[in-house]
């Protein structure tokens, strides 16, 4: 008896927390699943990223089709992400809906205040909301999941305002368990770096205009096809302040890389451009509040 119990040992290298965390993670899946069944039916805010494109998933198999995803297309909204998001709603055989939106209409956001993001998801919402009335589903939903608690988001009292529900936040499903999620699903999405919109670039109380869009996001999209993956363009007026992933600043200081981006740069009208030895990090322009 005693040979026979001498094989019997706990799971070396945190086997017990390693299983824990997977019993957690997938008690969190099915909580998701059972919240979306309740609901029935729903209209996704769709933008084709990370929280998105797994909550759109997720809801087209748990719900048979009950569900319609809505994409804003606006100045804000890069093209690239734009048209990923059709080819990914297109792959899941859902119900796809774009919408044009024209914040920068409204001076409440093309000003820029801190509360900026209000703004934006109010129209957003109340154009949600019409089509929701429209094809008589029950909820509107976002992908709003529980590592964004703790983040600046005044958009949350638009989803107040409006009643939109949080599905991932509900379930408690954070970022890392939604790529986790994701990457079992085989969603291309997995890994693709977090996007926020365009208007994010710009310091508070910046003015933000359609060319001023335009150029960060051509200024994002030349340092794509320079390789680099997570990354912002800042736009302080003459200054463009690139954040990426400290493990590749040492990537401007090859000269022929610099000379390119250089050149890029000055022809799309910033007279200074720099790098922030701090690094890539979300939300940088609300450490000033």
């Amino acid at each position: 008896m005693d040979k026979i119990n001498s094989k019997i040992s706990a799971p070396k290298h945190g086997g017990f927390a390693k299983i824990f965390g997977e019993k957690t993670q997938n008690s969190k899946l099915k909580r998701l699943k059972e919240i979306l069944k309740r609901m029935k039916s729903v209209v996704v805010a769709f933008s084709g990223g990370v929280d998105s494109t797994f909550l759109l998933k997720v809801a087209r198999d748990t719900l048979d089709g009950k569900v319609i995803a809505v994409t804003a297309r606006s100045a804000t909204y890069p093209e690239s992400e734009f048209k990923e998001a059709k080819t990914l709603a297109k792959s899941m055989g859902v119900w796809h809906i774009i919408i044009d939106t024209k914040e920068l209409d409204k001076k409440d956001f093309s000003d820029n205040p801190p509360d900026r993001c209000y703004w934006c998801k109010s129209e957003l919402f109340k154009e949600m909301e019409t089509i929701q009335r429209r094809f008589g589903f029950n909820y509107v939903v976002d992908g709003t999941n529980y590592s964004d608690r703790n983040d600046f988001r005044p958009g949350r009292k638009a989803e107040e305002k409006f009643g939109i529900r949080r599905p991932l936040f509900e379930a408690g499903l954070t970022k890392k368990d939604i790529r986790r999620f994701s990457k079992n699903l085989n969603l291309p999405t997995f890994s693709k770096p977090a996007m926020a919109c365009l208007a994010s670039r710009f310091p508070y109380h910046s003015k933000i205009t359609e060319r001023k869009l335009k150029v960060v996001e051509e200024a994002e999209e030349y340092l794509k096809r320079l390789g680099f993956c997570w990354m912002r363009v800042r736009h302080h007026g003459d200054i463009a302040r690139i954040e990426t992933q400290k493990s590749e600043i040492k990537k401007f200081l090859r000269e022929e890389t610099r000379q390119k981006i250089i050149g890029r740069f000055k022809r799309l009208g910033f007279k200074y451009i720099t790098v922030d030895i701090e690094g890539y990090r979300t939300g940088s322009m609300n450490e000033v509040l």
